[in-house]
This record gives structure tokens, sequence and C-alpha cells, in this order.
């Protein structure tokens, strides 16, 4: 082998190496899967329809992933999770004890969070995997 090749070998391996590294210790977050399993172990969240999780915590601040925001909005989940919603205009008595288990439930994820010391602040971010999931596409334009 040459020392153009060698060399060339040695440096890409290197740098492969460094990516593998990189990849590993950004993959490797033992506090998110701890925090998650808290969640997915509450007795109140594990029997509800969508599973909130911890996506991030970062300086204090978790971020929460939730199936509504402003461009989708709770009754498209909530038709989702329980289609006999369908149709039902948003003061339907049954929809509006729908919106508030979802929002009892969101609370729940997030006292549980806050609870936690190393935890200020709760951010929440679309969940667009479980939602593309389940058939909404959400585009940067909202639905």
């Amino acid at each position: 082998m040459d020392s153009f090749t060698r060399n060339y070998t040695i440096i890409l391996g290197f740098i492969l190496f460094g990516l593998f590294a990189w990849w590993i210790s950004s993959a490797w977050q033992p506090r998110i899967w701890e925090i998650n399993e808290q969640l997915e172990s509450d007795p109140m969240l594990s029997n509800y329809a969508y599973q909130f999780r911890l996506l991030d915590l970062q300086d204090n601040v978790a971020t929460l992933s939730s199936p509504r925001s402003f461009d989708v909005p709770a009754m498209r989940f909530l038709e989702i999770v329980q289609p006999d919603l369908a149709g039902k205009t948003q003061d339907d008595p049954a929809m509006i004890q729908a919106q508030q288990d979802l929002i009892d439930h969101q609370k729940r994820a997030q006292g549980l969070v806050l609870a936690l010391p190393d935890v200020k602040r709760v951010d929440w971010r679309l969940d667009v995997q479980w939602l593309a999931d389940h058939g909404v596409h959400v585009n940067s334009g909202g639905l």
C-alpha cells in the first residue's frame, strides 16, 4: 500500500470513528429513558390513547411530545383516537369531555416532569410522526 492510500485510510478511519462516537454520545440519553419509563408506568397516563414522551432535556427545559398544536387542533387528534367523535361539534358534550380528558392527561404528564429536580420548564413539540402514522400529514403551512 502506498503512503497516500495508507494516510487516506487512516484519516478516513478517524473521521468515521469520530462520527460514530458523536452518534453514540447523542443517542445515549439514560436520563430521558428513565423519565420516559416513569411516564409510561404512571397508572393514569399508561391507559390513555396517546403516550406522552420526553424528547429532550437541556438546560432544565424538558420538551414533551404532544398530539395537538395550533396546526393540529385537539379535535383532529380526538377524532382519531375516538372515531365516534367524528363529525361532532366542538360544543358537543362528548367532545368537551374528550378535550377535558386530553387536558387532564397532558397536565398530568407535565406535572410529573416538572416535579423532577432537574426540570424547571416544560415545552411541547407536536408529535408529527405519531400523526403521520395515523394519516395526518403536517407541514409548515398546517394540515
